[in-house]
C-alpha cells in the first residue's frame, strides 16, 4: 500500500466539489429544498482527526523504540485507517465546499448565511481530517533499510 499523495487528495476534493455544486444547483433550480448542514459536523470531524493521530502515534512510538510491543494487526489497521481518513476528508471537503459555493449568490438571505458558515466550517473540518490522515500515514511508515543491510524482523514483529 503506497502513501497517499496530497495532489490526489486535492483532485478528489475538487472533483467532488464540482459534482456537488452541479447536482445541488440543478436540484435547487427545480425548487428542491436542500437540508441544512449541521454545526456539529465540523467538531466531529476534528475529533475523528485527533483520534486518528492518537492511534498513529502509538505506531510511531513503537517504530522509534519508545514502546515495547505493538500488535502487528493493530499497526496495519491504523495504517488503513489513516489512508481511509485522508480520502474521506478529501471527499467531505469537496462535498461541503460545493454546498458552501452554492450558497454564495444567496448570502442576502439569513438562512443561506447560516448554511454557508456551517458548510464552510464543515469543509475546514474535513480538510483537517484529510491532513491528519496524511500525517498518520507518515507515522505508520516503516523506515527504509539502511545502507544495503536487510531489515531483520524481531520475534515480536518489530524491525531491528
Amino acid at each position: 500500500m503506497g502513501r497517499t499523495r496530497s495532489s490526489t487528495l486535492a483532485l478528489v476534493a475538487a472533483a467532488t466539489g464540482a459534482v456537488t455544486w452541479g447536482v445541488l444547483s440543478l436540484l435547487d433550480s427545480r425548487g428542491t429544498h436542500l437540508a441544512p448542514v449541521l454545526w456539529v459536523v465540523a467538531p466531529v470531524l476534528v475529533v475523528v482527526a485527533a483520534l486518528v493521530l492518537w492511534a498513529a502515534s502509538a505506531v510511531r512510538s513503537y517504530l522509534r523504540g519508545r514502546r515495547p510491543a505493538l500488535d502487528p494487526i493493530r499497526a496495519a489497521r491504523t495504517a488503513a485507517l489513516a489512508k481511509a481518513s485522508s480520502l474521506t476528508g478529501a471527499l467531505l471537503a469537496g462535498w461541503y465546499a460545493g454546498q458552501a459555493l452554492l450558497t454564495l449568490p444567496h448570502l442576502q438571505v439569513e438562512a443561506q448565511q447560516g448554511r454557508a458558515w456551517s458548510a464552510g466550517a464543515a469543509a475546514v473540518g474535513a480538510v483537517v481530517l484529510a491532513v491528519a490522515g496524511l500525517v498518520a500515514e507518515r507515522f505508520c511508515e516503516l523506515p527504509p533499510p539502511g545502507d544495503g543491510e536487510p531489515t531483520q524482523m524481531r520475534e515480536d514483529g518489530a524491525h531491528d
